[in-house]
């Protein structure tokens, strides 16, 4: 399918990485749903209008939220979602490894907090996309990685570690759901300049970054958006069960 046919849910989608990504399809042509949670409905009934996108709340850590948002789309675009970008993060996460829990500090509710954003929130609406991908012979699944599972640069030991079980879920889904022709990708970023959940992190910290990286850029959401849609598009068919790290060559595997 290509992209202009295809009608997209990229969760977390109201502002940074996942606007970025939404703005990427809507100029390939494809219909998108505007997910958010906590964000201000009038910006969000703005972003709709001017993305001509299907705006829709729910918190993706909910089943039912996530149930009510495919029923929702179906009913609006008259088709089922056909691609679905897992990128919601669990609300008020901050990179600023100076204020991130150490290891003497850490509790399970740090962990817990970040698998219920990304694990469960995957879960929910991986499930959800299901009986929609079987009705129409197509499926696309892109979840959004951390470059820190494989080079945990700063330590963020909850938020890494639900990425790394997220890449893991990726895998077991493309395994499970090849044979029906559905496929299951990650891309996973390094730091970006500049999102809300890396406006906290150090000027300091994007120089260093940019100064040891092949490129020597710091990676923006835009760079990003094009690995999603890759793995969205016709030229994907035959790609699943895959990481691709866009980073400007930082981590390479």
């Amino acid at each position: 399918m290509k992209l202009q046919d295809q009608i997209v849910l990229v969760t977390g989608s109201s502002r940074g990485l996942g606007l970025a990504i939404a703005k990427a399809f809507r100029a390939e042509g494809a219909q998108v749903v505007l997910n958010y949670f906590q964000s201000d409905p009038e910006q969000i009934s703005r972003l709709a209008e001017e993305l001509e996108a299907f705006p829709f709340r729910a918190d993706v850590a909910n089943p039912d939220d996530v149930n009510a948002l495919f029923a929702a789309a179906e009913a609006h675009f008259h088709r089922p979602i056909t691609t679905v970008v897992n990128n919601a993060i669990a609300g008020g996460f901050a990179f600023n490894g100076d204020a991130r829990p150490k290891v003497a500090q850490l509790t399970w509710s740090d962990f817990d907090a970040q698998l219920q954003g990304f694990l469960r929130g995957t879960l929910n609406t991986t499930q959800a996309a299901l009986p929609g991908f079987e009705k129409a012979r197509f499926g696309r699944i892109v979840n959004i990685g951390s470059n820190l599972v494989q080079n945990p640069v700063v330590p963020y030991h909850d938020y890494t570690a639900a990425k790394g079980a997220l890449l893991a879920f990726t895998r077991t889904c493309a395994a499970d759901l090849g044979p029906k022709g559905i496929t299951v990708n990650l891309v996973a970023g390094g730091l970006l300049e500049t999102t809300d959940a890396s406006a906290k992190t150090p000027r300091v910290v994007f120089d260093q970054i940019k100064a040891v990286t092949p490129l020597r850029k710091v990676t923006t959401p835009q760079d990003l958006a094009g690995a999603v849609l890759f793995f969205a598009s016709p030229w994907a068919d035959g790609v699943t069960g895959q990481q691709m790290v866009v980073d400007g060559g930082l981590v390479m595997n």
